[in-house]
């Protein structure tokens, strides 16, 4: 028997569409991180981009299980002293782009580096229900139906 290495030219990618809507965000963050690096397909091959491309529609209804709206808080700095700035997940999920916290959450779960980086630019992450790739036709990733806990 022998290892099967495919070659870039090789890879079939699909189109997948996820509701968030009423998902629980780490268990969503971590089946879709699967399906973008292609672990799921019996063809994966470590060194070779052969995820699916992604379609998160719904980001801004998804929940998080215990004080996490409150207590997991994101810190940035701007480069001044004194400079550290914060925010919670709720104040994200609130503000102007709720869709951060789903790609951050898959971001932290990808391989770190040249590999990872291009494997994200196959994911997207819509606020609402609206999305431009109609065109693609892409499947319905039923997540909720996977497991109970995956659903609030």
């Amino acid at each position: 028997m022998q290892t099967v290495s495919i070659k870039p030219s090789e890879v079939e990618k699909k189109w997948l569409l996820v509701d968030a809507e009423d998902l629980i965000l780490g268990r969503m963050a971590s089946l879709i991180a699967i399906r973008l690096r292609g672990k799921h397909k019996p063809s994966f091959t470590p060194h070779v981009d052969c995820g699916d491309n992604v379609i998160v529609i719904n980001a801004e209804k998804i929940k998080l299980t215990g004080k996490k709206r409150d207590d997991d808080i994101f810190y940035w700095h701007t480069g001044y002293p004194g400079g550290i700035k914060q925010r919670s997940k709720g104040q994200i999920l609130d503000g102007a782009n709720p869709q951060r916290v789903v790609e951050k959450a898959i971001e932290r779960m990808m391989p770190k580096g040249p590999l990872g980086r291009m494997q994200m630019k196959n994911l997207r992450v819509y606020a609402g229900t609206v999305h431009p790739h109609e065109a693609q036709t892409p499947e319905v990733l039923d997540i909720a139906s996977m497991n109970d806990k995956n659903k609030r």
